[in-house]
């Protein structure tokens, strides 16, 4: 079983919900979108590389931008291990919390 580490499920599940619009600047305000946290590049960046290293996001280079003097942006997608990573790691959290006992902060809440 490959399980995640939180930061890769959350950055993972960014490019997920991105789909074709997944670079650098797009995960990062989907990450802040969803956490309500501000992320650092290299927060960002440090999970894609291991994401890519294991199997489960792979990279595509885009079209050369005239904005970005001609640099290319590089996209990332979910891979078809990335998607059975991701649904383990689900299943695992929902595993974990089935059973547990009330934290009792929902009538305080």
């Amino acid at each position: 079983m490959k399980l995640l580490s939180r930061s890769e499920e959350i950055v993972l599940l960014a490019i997920w919900h991105l789909q074709d619009n997944a670079y650098g600047v797009t995960i990062r305000d989907q990450v802040k979108k969803t956490t309500g946290r501000e992320w650092s590049i290299g927060a960002i960046y440090a999970p894609l590389h291991r994401l890519e290293k294991k199997g489960l996001a792979r990279t595509m280079e885009g079209e050369p931008v005239a904005e970005r003097g001609g640099r290319r942006k590089i996209y990332y997608m979910v891979t078809e291990d990335g998607k059975r990573a991701m649904v383990e790691t689900k299943k695992m959290h929902e595993s974990i919390w089935t059973g547990a006992p009330e934290l009792g902060l929902d009538k305080a809440l």
